[in-house]
């Protein structure tokens, strides 16, 4: 019987699904190693490997068979996905072109050793739009985006996804959240185009425009939109929901409650960063990495207290999520202060915090990436995260954050201003 690695329910899913990987045809007991290897867009191979033993009827089911080493180790279904690395150090996988699959070769061989005899494979693709979904290019006024329409009329809930200081316009999170049912624009606002790479200033109405140009969508529903942002783009996203009206619920994923780097400007205020200094700034001499954590003052002393975001002031519902293992600054302590702030205003607020977690929370089954080059700083940066922790994190964030919208999103107790 021939040796046959499956992917079940289907070979071709949404990156975010889980799938049970499956091999028939062994030999009772036998030994096997299984490796999974993903090229990248730019021609970077990741790679992960586990070392397994078949049940006494020749199979392995990944979902119960536990590997006995290599890049994870137990009941780990997901474990060749998320443990993916790099032989390049500091590399991080993301997703240029949403447009493609990842595919990924999923290989199983003979022994725990050194990998010599092929005995089967797959390949498994991991797509980052579903059926039916369109991606459409936005340069309307000043804004640089994306905009993600489910299939379908709709009306759907509205999203603002905004990624961190490295720039850019990043998609592939958006078009996942569109996937699962969330018209989503994707928001440029530094470091691509015609934008700035280090502004000297953000202009919040900037922001509005996206806000507007997304309520005038007819498949987005009219009960408030949401936004998420990671790290200064969560900053931001707090910013928004307390400035805009119109924003019902926002996801600060390893921000602060604090204008991070970058003044903001709003209608007759202006916001300006919290003090730092880049004198405190490490850089390791076995590693070149750079740590940040130590640069910003102390977040507790009144005297940077004009840099806070009035959140209090916000009628919008809040989720903070953050790491416990971020070394990219003290995102979990920024996090409790802020969940403080609002709790004592008499707000509820939901937050999670996760052992292990590292800075960059992404989408699921995306492999932890703990250091790799920040695009704007041209540094290597430490991230953080321990790789099984930092995967569960990711998987449980990922349910929590769309739950959230889901409900704060649907009903039609809209917001209205409160300044």
């Amino acid at each position: 019987m021939a040796v046959q690695v499956t992917v079940l329910p289907s070979p071709r899913c949404l990156f975010d699904d889980p799938v049970q990987i499956c091999v028939t045809g062994l030999l009772s007991h036998q030994e096997v190693t299984l490796r999974a290897c993903l090229v990248d867009e730019g021609g970077e191979i990741f790679q992960a490997h586990a070392r397994y033993m078949a049940g006494s009827s020749g199979e392995l089911d990944l979902t119960r068979s536990p590997a006995l080493g290599g890049s994870y180790s137990g009941v780990e279904p997901m474990g060749l996905l998320w443990s993916l690395r790099s032989k390049t150090p500091y590399k991080r996988l993301a997703k240029r072109n949403v447009l493609t699959p990842f595919c990924v070769d999923l290989e199983v061989y003979e022994g725990h050793g050194d990998m010599s005899r092929l005995l089967g494979k797959c390949t498994h693709e991991r797509s980052f739009l579903a059926e039916g979904v369109k991606r459409i290019s936005v340069r309307e006024g000043r804004l640089k985006a994306t905009l993600f329409l489910p299939p379908g009329p709709g009306p759907f809930p509205g999203l603002i996804d905004l990624y961190g200081s490295g720039g850019g316009l990043v998609e592939y999170r958006a078009s996942l959240l569109a996937s699962r049912g969330f018209v989503t624009l994707a928001l440029a606002y530094m470091a691509f185009e015609d934008l700035p790479a280090m502004p000297e200033i953000l202009e919040l109405d900037y922001f509005e425009e996206a806000v507007h140009f997304l309520q005038k969508q007819k498949q987005v529903k009219d009960t408030g939109i949401g936004v998420l942002g990671l790290s200064k783009g969560a900053d931001l996203a707090l910013s928004m929901a307390t400035f805009l009206p119109g924003i019902k619920a926002a996801v600060s994923i390893s921000g602060s409650g604090f204008n991070s780097f970058i003044p903001l400007r709003g209608d007759g205020f202006t916001i300006p960063p919290h003090p730092y200094d880049l004198g405190r700034m490490k850089t390791s001499k076995e590693s070149d990495l750079v740590d940040f954590s130590e640069i910003l003052d102390d977040h507790r002393d009144p005297a940077t207290w004009h840099c806070r975001i009035p959140m209090e002031r916000s009628l919008a519902k809040f989720l903070f999520l953050s790491g416990l293992d971020d070394t990219n600054w003290k995102s979990d302590l920024y996090c409790q202060d802020a969940v403080q702030r609002l709790r004592h205003c008499g707000r509820k607020v939901e937050f999670c915090s996760y052992s292990g977690a590292g800075h960059l929370l992404e989408p699921p089954y995306l492999p932890l990436c703990q250091a790799s080059i920040h695009k704007v700083l041209g540094l290597f940066v430490q991230w953080g995260g321990q790789w099984k922790e930092h995967a569960k994190a990711q998987e449980d964030a990922w349910h929590r954050i769309q739950a959230f919208f889901w409900q704060h999103l649907m009903d039609s107790d809209t917001p209205k201003s409160n300044l």
